[in-house]
């Protein structure tokens, strides 16, 4: 469905980044990954997934919190593949912390990389698709930019700016072949989520089973973590002509969480 197209993935070396990378390479895209980790077995992993349509897949190293790094790998893409056709805004961290205690550097980094990379990568990609009157720009959201949780200012106040920032350029570009929507996950078995069980399991003195146990029973009704495939699947959706008309969402897939 996608061949011939071009994805950029921020934040797509493990975890939901490089299942909706692989998903888009199993559909044809090629693929420019971004951050830090395991480059060459996420690079192998997506190649793999997109091996039967003889996919082109690359990387750029740029650090999502500084504007000029994201620029040069704009350019990067520009020159490598002509232009970005589907960009998903993956990238982020996270810092747990009561609003007196939250250090101002871990709040400056969490808005840059969470939030403020966003604008950069959407504002640089963004003349391209509408001169082709074709691109998907989905942001990678979270629950929590559609409800709160205490301990996460930064986080869900970058999060609430994501989906805010995909609803402003959805409008934009509404009457263009150009989309933009969020998708919002639960919890998600990632390295950020497996940090934040072992710290709960560290913290009350219990195993990791029941650490996960409790986590997902605090917030998600349906007990259960979303997957990386489920959200790339639902990217995959988001890519194809059936959601020509979907702009603007902001796409929960969270387990009933806030439904609540």
């Amino acid at each position: 469905m996608l061949k011939g197209k071009t994805a950029l993935v921020t934040g797509s070396t493990s975890g939901i980044g490089l299942g909706i990378a692989q998903s888009l390479a199993a559909q044809g895209a090629n693929v420019l990954l971004n951050g830090f980790g395991e480059v060459d077995t996420a690079k192998a992993q997506v190649a793999a997934a997109g091996q039967a349509h003889g996919i082109t897949v690359d990387y750029h190293d740029a650090d999502m919190s500084k504007p000029q790094e994201i620029e040069a790998m704009m350019a990067f893409a520009a020159q490598r593949f002509g232009h970005i056709d589907i960009l998903v805004n993956n990238a982020g961290i996270q810092h747990v912390a009561a609003i007196q205690d939250f250090p101002t550097a871990k709040w400056d980094a969490i808005l840059a990389i969470n939030l403020s990379s966003a604008f950069h990568t959407s504002r640089l990609a963004l003349p391209a698709m509408q001169k082709a009157n074709w691109g998907r720009i989905i942001n990678v959201a979270s629950v929590h930019g559609l409800v709160g949780s205490a301990q996460k200012s930064a986080y869900v106040a970058a999060k609430h700016g994501i989906v805010g920032l995909t609803k402003v350029t959805a409008l934009e570009n509404a009457t263009t072949g150009v989309t933009c929507n969020a998708i919002c996950p639960g919890w998600v078995l990632t390295p950020l989520v497996q940090k934040q069980v072992d710290d709960k399991a560290q913290a009350l003195g219990i195993s990791v089973e029941a650490a996960t146990e409790k986590l997902l029973g605090e917030k998600e009704p349906s007990m259960q973590f979303t997957t990386p495939e489920e959200l790339g699947a639902l990217a995959i959706f988001l890519c194809s002509p059936a959601a020509n008309n979907v702009r603007g969402v902001a796409w929960n897939m969270d387990g009933g969480w806030a439904a609540q």
